[in-house]
């Protein structure tokens, strides 16, 4: 009786991956899901019930403070100052809005505000993007020592950094200049955003050299290689770290409160406060200037939360 081996497998052959799970109705690969889909089959009414009711006390959280803030504008001072809230108000007055608008001179900070946020967001990206480029594709020798640093700063509260910065805007080091109550006392400090450079080295980190070398092989020099090749390629982040630029800028009052002393040059934020505090202004009238000044970024979420979304997610490497 001869005995004979079992086939050997070669060495070199890949091993054999199991076939993904398909769907048994539509032949689709399975998705995995916190919940399987037998449990959810059996307990699909319980399921939804519990998705809708989050949904509904999030949706609320979220929601009711805008809601408040819009129908206390429209409402008359006597029922604002009721001790009894209304939900609905009782009368409506929208031209409260158009009498704040004037009143207030919203038009004018409004203007500076503007300002501010795009020169801002001009020189934020500049100086941002340079660092990122240059801690990712250039590896300067205390790169990592930099980077850390910076990061580092992320684990001090703001408030912590409010004196040091103040001092650095009022007696600039070596150059002795005071920034108050100029754009720069606001653009010089928005622009030294470890996060901001984080965010746009990681998705720098994920364009291959290989890219960047052919670039040199044909003559491009550093700067050409980060004009025609990098910021091409980063549209998505550099949306995503615009929009955060400009939000932080637009929404930031108490940094603006320090270094903008003059009235005519104050944000919306600041002007806002400062009038609601030193002139007779009724409530009504400022709860309306706090729905104009808030109007606009609400507008600019939600128009572009997916490209929040797919910017932070775009460069990531699937597991």
């Amino acid at each position: 009786m001869t005995l004979t081996a079992p086939p050997q497998t070669p060495a070199s052959a890949p091993p054999v991956q199991p076939a993904p799970m398909k769907n048994r109705k539509s032949g689709e690969p399975a998705v995995r899901t916190l919940i399987s889909v037998v449990d959810l089959r059996r307990h699909r009414k319980l399921y939804f019930a519990v998705l809708g009711v989050t949904l509904v006390v999030f949706a609320l959280v979220f929601l009711f403070p805008l809601y408040w803030m819009v129908t206390s504008a429209v409402k008359s001072p006597a029922e604002y100052a009721q001790s009894t809230p209304t939900l609905i108000p009782q009368s409506w007055h929208p031209g409260t809005y158009a009498t704040a608008w004037t009143n207030m001179q919203i038009a004018k900070y409004f203007t500076n505000t503007v300002f501010y946020a795009l020169g801002g967001w001009l020189i934020s990206l500049l100086v941002d993007v340079g660092v990122a480029y240059a801690l990712s594709k250039l590896k300067p020798i205390f790169g990592r020592v930099v980077l850390g640093g910076m990061l580092a700063s992320l684990m001090l509260p703001p408030a912590a950094l409010l004196v040091p910065a103040y001092k650095a805007v009022a007696d600039v080091p070596l150059v002795h200049i005071n920034l108050l109550n100029t754009p720069w006392a606001l653009w010089l400090p928005a622009a030294a955003n470890a996060f901001n450079v984080y965010v746009l080295k990681r998705f720098f980190d994920q364009i291959p050299d290989d890219l960047l070398d052919a670039a040199a092989i044909d003559g491009a020099g550093k700067l050409r290689q980060l004009w025609s090749i990098i910021l091409p390629l980063s549209r998505p982040v550099l949306g995503v770290v615009s929009i955060f630029i400009i939000v932080a800028l637009w929404k930031d009052f108490l940094w603006p409160l320090l270094v903008l002393q003059d009235p005519d040059s104050q944000t919306l934020s600041v002007a806002l406060s400062r009038l609601a505090n030193t002139s007779q202004v009724p409530p009504t009238e400022f709860m309306a200037g706090l729905a104009i000044a808030s109007l606009p970024m609400i507008v600019v979420f939600l128009i572009f939360q997916r490209s929040i979304i797919g910017g932070l997610s775009a460069g990531s490497v699937k597991g």
